[in-house]
């Protein structure tokens, strides 16, 4: 048997595991997959433990994907992100970033025009680096507002190469959501336990605004309940975890996964 994990801290809310042990046992494969609370301090060893032990790959969350680039070797998409959310043990200890792709996969898949839009991204961390350099890499026109804002300016900084990109804290936010065409949380708030948070409320968001939340636990999180109270369009965050983990499969199996077969499993999970 094959085994396969997520790392992360906090991590027992992740449905990875039910996502891609429902891959594997559709395509017939003796693997599993399972879920490992690790802190930051400990993640040398529990990324050497697993390749040590043979495992076929890893992914990582919170707060673990700009670490990891201290430790793994980076593809250069990975590098130029600045995260790792996959690791692959194949020939050595490689990191790739399959996050950006997930966030533009949930976006076409529900038939938002990415191209010369006006992309609101709340937060700076791992996952905010891979869908800011892929939507600027894809034409939009994107803001990137957090709570530290130089930790924004920074992140600009870096995806200014790829396209056009600003910074802000979130001290303006009304004119911000205002101005924006699609609205994407990245950041954990939101977030199981937490459900009752969010940064932007209904009373400051319009009807044309697209409103897409990566956290996927909650499924209806509050930041989409507000956005449907304002008419908007909401993509809620199990597209973008089923297209990553897709890729992710994909890089360590060779193997294309029954994308259908794992979003009905992180829905009935969450339902």
């Amino acid at each position: 048997m094959k085994l396969f994990g997520v790392l992360g801290d906090p991590v027992s809310h992740s449905l990875s595991p039910a996502m891609h042990n429902a891959a594997f046992k559709a395509l017939g494969m003796d693997c599993e997959y399972h879920a490992f609370r690790v802190s930051k301090d400990s993640l040398h060893d529990a990324i050497q433990g697993a390749y040590a032990l043979g495992f076929g790959g890893l992914n990582l969350t919170i707060p673990l994907k700009e670490k990891a680039l201290e430790i793994v070797k980076p593809t250069d998409l990975a590098k130029q992100i600045g995260a790792v959310n996959t690791v692959d043990f194949k020939k050595g200890i490689i990191g790739y970033n399959t996050d950006g792709l997930g966030a533009k996969m949930a976006l076409t898949e529900s038939s938002v025009e990415i191209k010369g839009k006006n992309v609101l991204l709340l937060g700076a961390g791992g996952a905010a680096r891979a869908i800011a350099f892929t939507l600027a890499t894809e034409g939009a026109n994107v803001t990137i507002a957090n709570r530290t804002p130089e930790r924004a300016i920074s992140l600009a900084k870096d995806v200014g190469s790829v396209g056009k990109i600003n910074a802000s804290d979130l001290t303006d936010l009304k004119n911000l959501v205002k101005n924006s065409d699609i609205l994407i949380n990245s950041t954990a708030i939101g977030m199981f336990p937490k459900v009752g948070e969010t940064l932007v409320t209904s009373d400051i968001m319009h009807s044309d605004l697209v409103v897409f939340d990566i956290v996927y636990n909650p499924l209806n999180t509050r930041l989409l309940q507000e956005a449907k109270t304002a008419g908007a369009k909401t993509i809620d965050g199990v597209k973008m975890l089923v297209y990553q983990g897709a890729e992710a499969f994909n890089i360590w199996t060779g193997k294309i996964p029954p994308v259908d077969i794992m979003e009905k499993a992180v829905r009935e999970k969450l339902a």
